[in-house]
């Protein structure tokens, strides 16, 4: 590891700015903080999460993102740097081939809610929908890895499925949409 950290505040932002990894310095809401602050979010909404009892094979998946998604900012922190690959965005996909084959299929959309855990887990997806949104625009502005966008789009997609998964597991069905409901 690193640099330890042995005084928390340094007073080096003070000013406005943060430093990267390399020893830049950037504004605090230049694109590139404004994923990785996202990406930190994201992980805090998985952490709320996983702070719920879940099945064991839910909570490992959560687990391992965790550890991308400090690996994604770890690698928008130090421009050039890649330490997510398109191996990462595969294992996402089989995940979710996984969760979704003992759902049955999708007739109506579905509201963000159900249970605790499953209403977490749509929390997180939103989180990382605006993750995604905000790596798209540093991608419009600074060289990005194109996986890296691909990834949270896949891990969008297993958190929307780990709701439907967490919801049954809890006892209860997806919450539908009923268009014109209050009309």
């Amino acid at each position: 590891m690193g640099n330890r950290l042995t005084r928390i505040y340094t007073r080096t932002g003070d000013g406005g700015t943060t430093g990267l990894s390399d020893g830049s310095r950037v504004k605090k809401d230049a694109a590139r903080i404004e994923a990785i602050g996202a990406v930190d979010e994201l992980n805090s909404a998985l952490g709320a999460l996983l702070a719920e009892e879940l099945p064991d094979a839910v909570r490992a998946c959560l687990v391992d993102a965790q550890h991308d998604l400090f690996d994604l900012g770890g690698e928008l922190s130090r421009p050039g740097h890649t330490l997510i690959s398109r191996a990462h965005a595969t294992r996402l996909e089989a995940l979710l081939d996984r969760f979704n084959a003992g759902l049955p299929p999708l007739k109506d959309f579905i509201l963000p809610g159900g249970a605790r855990a499953g209403a977490l887990a749509h929390v997180a997806r939103t989180v990382c929908r605006r993750a995604e949104r905000r790596l798209v625009t540093l991608s419009r502005k600074e060289k990005t890895a194109p996986v890296t966008v691909a990834y949270l789009n896949r891990l969008s997609d297993l958190l929307f499925v780990l709701a439907r998964v967490l919801n049954r597991h809890a006892g209860r069905g997806d919450v539908l949409w009923q268009q014109g409901k209050n009309r």
